[in-house]
């Protein structure tokens, strides 16, 4: 047996705390009878209606893997009208991303249908390693760099210890190529880091999530996960 919000946000359109607004505000049927009580728990054979329509809980997952470009949203809707990633796969499924990428950010972006995967990768205590390119207005001091490996203060929080190599540094441009690889998914993380440091970071890329990197994708395109990667996911976050 599963809890009712947990079900609704892996099979319905909902994000889990939009669940536990619609079973608390009795908009929530269990076989026939409003539920309006947070955790209950629900077997796979219940019918459950959620606003008037029944929940399809014979839905077949899908996983895929993106090549986010900039200015692209990382959300499921705009009320902006502008391009969100759902916008740039070709499928009939009602997909979600697996957190999110700023709208100037580019890389990987996992989106599914799997809702108990993609908690469990969002989860904090999953750790899963997160590796990014960072181009950073200035050059980037050997000081500086140990403080963000062991952790700067962000939104009145330090940050995990994390792993930090510089790529480069460009005198002409006054730029340097950072490299981090963290396993945290604050809002706005990286730029914030070195924002923290007095550093801007002008350009930001997503190489890598857990297993997965971009080989073979150019900006834009996207391809579907092989089962290998999906339970190499599913073993990660046990």
């Amino acid at each position: 047996m599963e809890r009712l919000q947990k079900v609704i946000a892996m099979y319905g359109d909902y994000s889990r705390r939009k669940a536990e607004e619609l079973i608390v505000k009795g908009k929530v049927l269990v076989n026939g009878k409003v539920v309006s009580e947070l955790g209950t728990k629900v077997k796979s054979s219940d019918v459950i209606v959620v606003n008037g329509d029944v929940l399809d809980k014979n839905i077949n997952f899908e996983y895929y893997l993106l090549n986010k470009p900039r200015e692209v949203v990382t959300t499921t809707k705009d009320e902006h009208g502008r391009k969100t990633v759902i916008d740039l796969i070709d499928t009939q499924m009602r997909i979600y991303p697996v957190g999110r990428l700023d709208y100037d950010t580019t890389g990987l972006l996992l989106l599914t249908n799997d809702g108990v995967l993609a908690n469990k990768l969002m989860h904090p205590s999953s750790k899963i390693d997160k590796v990014y390119i960072a181009k950073v207005k200035g050059k980037v001091l050997a000081s500086d760099v140990k403080k963000l490996r062991q952790g700067v203060i962000i939104d009145g929080r330090k940050t995990s210890r994390c792993i930090v190599k510089i790529k480069k540094y460009n005198k002409k441009s006054n730029t340097t190529i950072v490299k981090l690889t963290i396993h945290e998914g604050r809002n706005h993380q990286v730029k914030k880091m070195f924002m923290a440091l007095g550093y801007e970071v002008i350009k930001l890329k997503r190489e890598k999530y857990a297993n997965l990197d971009l080989r073979g994708l150019k900006v834009g395109e996207y391809r579907r996960l092989t089962y290998k990667e999906v339970t190499t996911l599913y073993s990660l976050v046990k």
